[in-house]
């Protein structure tokens, strides 16, 4: 069987600005931690140290381009120049709501914090989900591109944006913002944090946007989630106001565990948009395919948050009983200020760790149709590789809390941690060739990525490896002419990626891999049991220095109930909302970020 390269080998890398000697570290830049609702005490503003970079007006880096057009009003605002000798000493333009300039600067601060915040768990440069052959490729963050209730990310394979919409409030009170008053998606760091992680997570893992299952849409709802939440603990003003109020309770935390609060009142949610917590601990929110996006994809927050409260009650326990004489419960009153501070120093260094395993787990998921039992898998393994000696247990917290939800992986025995551990290839492997990282050829740093032509060559040793006959079965794949097929048709295996994983363990090792993912699509014919899809399997590859394959986490094409789970869904209600048909054929409504949007809306 042949291979092909994915798309991606066709674009110029895109790393970014690699600082200079005599360069600053960073560029201090003022933005709202939460939204202009927030009060001022309570950390409303912070300062962010962004990496530095060169910009141009807009302003327009090496990553980000800040589009300052108004699609529906026909106008062109006036650019942040960020590099005006004023603005530099003033730590970027003042918080305003009616500044447009600031507005500029809240999303290219707040995207770069993100991007960084990746790169840092990843352990490379995170790349786009799309891209050019002859230029690099740079998000465009567009603070105001219309009159709407929304923001959404979107791409045409070669550009991608992310629109911030911008709206009139209700006119009765609702918050701290002005009845009828104009609302900016833009000044909303929840609302940035959430879009800018749609679009990482798109160039992690591109067959993510594609919804095959109710699992698919919800999981990146709930992924980018995450990364807004576990980004509040960066804020120390935020995080001593919540562990003040809620004397170290983080499952009362509310200024934390909220999303976008502004924005939640003033679309008529009565509240924030989404909540970390469920309003009853012990009654959690229960894995249900036919709920609504986020709704289900809140499932899957809570359970990581819940596991992440639990460690961090373990970790501070001590703390509490020093400060109560060995009690343990602190009296009525204030919390003493300087165990406030030691209490947000843990939460803060806690959050950084969680939200580290849930961007690493992506490397370890499938590449294809991912489900919630499939991320609990990846999140044991990330955790596992970088901390074979989980001593306060993180892993064993987050089987717990996804198993109180009812979320579950296919194939395993047990929920036992070695059971859930993604296992080494079946069959014996010879290494590949020329993939060892002796053979490979890096850029510098091995985190940045290698260039076009090494890319393809990797690609192309691989490609050779994964088509033999005998070694299709491991890596999801089929022959065309495989009788399970039932007369369907297969096209060639594509290598849609191959990149360099690097991670620091709490013993200061350093871990080097690289991560591949393979795929294979499946064309279904229109039939008596309804119009014809196409459908992928394949396997996500996890190489050692050495060049062999230490985990292949893989769908296979004809897994035992894939075909038929794939066409329930797409006759179900909820598949409609996202495909419909066309001379006989399932195709998709159109961008899987807006119709997600609007399915909440309703």
């Amino acid at each position: 069987m042949g291979y092909m390269l994915g798309e991606a080998f066709g674009w110029t890398p895109n790393p970014p600005y690699e600082r200079l000697p005599g360069d600053p570290l960073y560029r201090p830049l003022r933005i709202y931690t939460m939204d202009p609702s927030f009060p001022r005490l309570d950390g409303a503003v912070a300062t962010l140290e962004v990496p530095y970079e060169p910009l141009e007006p807009g302003p327009r880096g090496q990553l980000f381009r800040v589009d300052n057009h108004d699609v529906q009003l026909g106008l062109d605002y006036r650019c942040a120049e960020l590099d005006e000798r004023n603005v530099l000493i003033a730590d970027g333009y003042v918080p305003s709501p009616s500044d447009p300039r600031f507005h500029q600067q809240m999303v290219y601060a707040v995207a770069s914090k993100v991007y960084l915040t990746f790169r840092q768990a990843l352990g490379r440069d995170p790349a786009w989900g799309f891209g050019k052959a002859h230029e690099p490729a740079r998000l465009r963050l567009y603070p105001h591109y219309g009159e709407a209730r929304n923001a959404y990310y979107s791409h045409d394979g070669q550009e991608g944006a992310i629109r911030f919409g911008y709206y009139k409030a209700e006119d009765r009170p609702t918050d701290a913002t002005l009845p009828g008053g104009y609302v900016f998606t833009c000044l909303s760091h929840d609302i940035i944090a959430h879009e800018v992680s749609h679009a990482l997570l798109d160039g992690l893992r591109s067959r993510f946007c594609i919804p095959i299952g109710p699992d698919v849409p919800a999981f990146h709802e709930a992924f980018a989630d995450l990364v807004a939440i576990f980004q509040h603990f960066s804020y120390r003003p935020v995080l001593i106001t919540a562990i003040r109020r809620c004397k170290g309770e983080l499952a009362h935390a509310q200024l934390l565990t909220q999303l976008a609060r502004q924005f939640g009142h003033t679309t008529g949610h009565g509240g924030a948009l989404r909540c970390a917590i469920e309003p009853d601990l012990e009654k959690p929110r229960l894995y249900d395919p036919e709920l609504e996006a986020h709704k289900l994809g809140t499932v899957l927050v809570s359970a990581v948050f819940e596991a992440f409260t639990r460690i961090f009650a373990r970790k501070t326990e001590r703390l509490i009983r020093l400060a109560t004489n060995g009690s343990g419960i602190l009296p009525p009153g204030e919390m003493p200020h300087d165990l406030q501070i030691l209490l947000a120093e843990k939460a803060s260094q806690l959050a950084g760790e969680f939200l580290g395993i849930c961007i690493r787990a992506i490397d370890y998921c499938p590449p294809v149709a991912i489900g919630f039992g499939d991320y609990l898998r990846a999140l044991i393994t990330a955790d596992h590789e970088a901390v074979p000696d989980d001593r306060w247990d993180y892993r064993g917290a987050l089987i717990d809390s996804f198993r109180r939800r009812n979320i579950y992986p296919h194939l395993v025995a047990n929920l036992s941690e070695d059971a859930l551990l993604w296992r080494p290839p079946r069959l014996e492997l010879p290494p590949v060739p020329n993939l060892d990282f002796a053979s490979l050829r890096f850029r510098g740093d091995p985190g940045h990525a290698a260039g076009l032509e090494e890319l393809r060559r990797q690609a192309d040793e691989l490609g050779r490896y994964i088509c033999h006959a005998e070694r299709l079965e491991e890596f999801g794949l089929v022959a065309p002419d495989d009788p399970r097929l039932g007369g369907d048709r297969v096209g060639p295996a594509c290598i849609q990626s191959i990149r360099t994983a690097r991670r620091v363990g709490p013993d200061r090792q350093v871990l080097f891999d690289l991560v591949a993912e393979v795929t294979q699509e499946r064309r279904v014919a229109a039939s008596a049991h309804g119009p014809g899809f196409s459908f992928h399997g394949g396997a996500t590859l996890i190489l050692s220095p050495t060049g062999e394959i230490r985990y292949t986490v893989s769908k296979s094409m004809v897994g035992q109930g894939r075909l038929e789970r794939r066409r329930a869904f797409l006759q179900s209600r909820r598949g409609s909302r996202f495909w419909t048909v066309e001379e006989g054929n399932y195709t998709p409504r159109g961008d899987v970020f807006r119709l997600v949007h609007a399915d909440e809306e309703e």
